[in-house]
């Protein structure tokens, strides 16, 4: 595997130890396989009860992108994801901007993460500060990622054991409660197809939200260096992940729609945990809150904080950022400058919007569609017209299809997300230019 990175102009730096499974794992962490907890209600809300199908649209769409990550993680095999994609596969200009934009989700999400952590324990803990959440959690996460990635990924099968659990006990009480006469009475048909709510543009609209709840899997890409498994063993993690996770997604709604039957939610924020003290009580209700911390304060924000300090590393290596992020620890062999400073600008950032977390929420997922319509053209530039492939299937109807299906969630999106997306562009043009100008010409790579 060095042999490969060396014919790229680098050399190996961090360590071989993540397999096929880890990087499964690390993916399924990433994606959350309990994320419709936190967002059911505003699904329910915009797919008028059909929960279920939104996210079965979503997670076919979202597959179009998984498959694009697989082909170019195939042809470069590096930390950087869809920074080095874009970079080898278009431009150096795109992989910049891919980079910049994929930057904009990755370096916020871990904030928001917390921020969300932080005020569900409010009703538990009352007396504790929001800010001290957000601290203890940070401190844990930087400290599990500047110990190694092997260390984080033995956590994350624990935090995943976890979450799986708690699903699983929502799984088994809610169809208890279902067949006993709860909801609807038993699994039916009607989260999947309501002809008497059903439109294109109801579930279009409810798909754009759920789609959201795939973003992750890409973070499987920046460990393109740690992993043992071969050239193929990322796009193939990145595909079974987001198949096992949608599937889960699928199953856990389509319960939990049938239970709400005849319901009326106080929020639809708290919809999911309603329904859950509907099924079996308050004891339910507290547990899929306690896991819902879990898997956003600890389990999903280390995973995100391990993949943006990949790619701070990847872009400083090649000179986009300052250099010291590109350091690597002696010892533990990971980007740590990187990890820091993710620390810093989380810790910065969380405080900073501790009680605008609806407008965080807003801009966190702008950079990552923006990245992925690079990276689908990346996929048909590079194999398409480049090497002239002529597989009109992997290399040209799916990543057209993936282009189509992200840039319609982009057009959904909401207004003041597209202007402070609009707001990061401007900077990193500003950024790109003074890079430009301190080196004379642009930095361009032989691909």
């Amino acid at each position: 595997m060095s042999t490969s990175l060396e014919q790229f102009g680098y050399q190996q730096q961090l360590k071989r130890v993540l397999s096929t499974a880890d990087l499964i794992i690390y993916g399924m962490i990433l994606m959350v396989p309990i994320a419709p907890f936190a967002i059911f209600g505003f699904v329910w809300e915009d797919s008028r009860g059909m929960v279920p199908l939104a996210y079965l649209l979503g997670m076919i769409g979202m597959a179009f992108t998984a498959a694009s990550y697989a082909q170019m993680s195939r042809a470069f095999p590096m930390a950087g994801s869809v920074y080095t994609y874009a970079q080898r596969g278009l431009s150096d200009f795109a992989g910049f901007f891919a980079g910049w934009m994929i930057l904009l989700d990755y370096i916020l999400v871990p904030a928001l993460l917390y921020l969300v952590s932080a005020v569900a324990l409010r009703p538990l803990f009352p007396d504790v500060p929001e800010q001290l959440w957000l601290a203890g959690f940070i401190a844990f996460n930087a400290i599990a990622n500047l110990i190694g990635i092997q260390f984080t990924a033995r956590a994350n099968k624990y935090l995943l054991v976890f979450e799986l659990i708690a699903l699983a006990l929502f799984i088994a009480f809610g169809l208890a409660a279902l067949y006993s006469g709860v909801g609807a009475g038993g699994l039916t048909l009607k989260p999947v197809y309501d002809a008497s709510a059903f439109s294109l543009a109801t579930v279009a609209g409810a798909t754009s939200i759920a789609v959201l709840s795939f973003l992750g899997f890409d973070g499987i890409s920046t460990l393109s260096e740690e992993n043992v498994g071969g050239a193929n063993s990322v796009g193939r993690a990145t595909l079974l992940a987001l198949l096992v996770v949608g599937s889960l997604f699928i199953v856990q709604t389509w319960i939990a729609t049938d239970l709400a039957r005849g319901m009326r939610f106080s929020s639809p924020a708290t919809a999911f945990y309603e329904i859950s003290d509907r099924a079996a009580g308050t004891w339910l209700k507290i547990l899929m809150l306690a896991a819902t911390v879990v898997s956003s304060g600890i389990a999903n924000a280390m995973a995100a904080q391990a993949a943006v300090s990949r790619i701070l590393f990847a872009m400083a290596r090649d000179r986009k950022l300052p250099a010291a992020l590109g350091r690597v620890h002696a010892r533990y062999k990971t980007p740590h400058v990187s990890t820091l400073t993710v620390s810093v600008i989380s810790l910065v950032v969380g405080v900073f919007f501790s009680n605008h977390i609806d407008d965080l929420s807003r801009v966190v997922n702008f950079g990552a569609l923006t990245g992925f319509l690079l990276l689908h053209l990346s996929v048909i530039n590079h194999y398409f017209l480049r090497q002239r492939s002529g597989n009109w299937i992997h290399h040209l109807l799916f990543p057209l299809a993936g282009f189509a299906v992200i840039g319609y969630v982009l057009y959904e999106m909401d207004g003041a997300a597209k202007i402070m997306g609009a707001c990061w562009i401007g900077a990193g043009f500003v950024y790109y230019g003074v890079l430009t100008f301190l080196r004379k010409k642009p930095v361009a790579l032989e691909v």
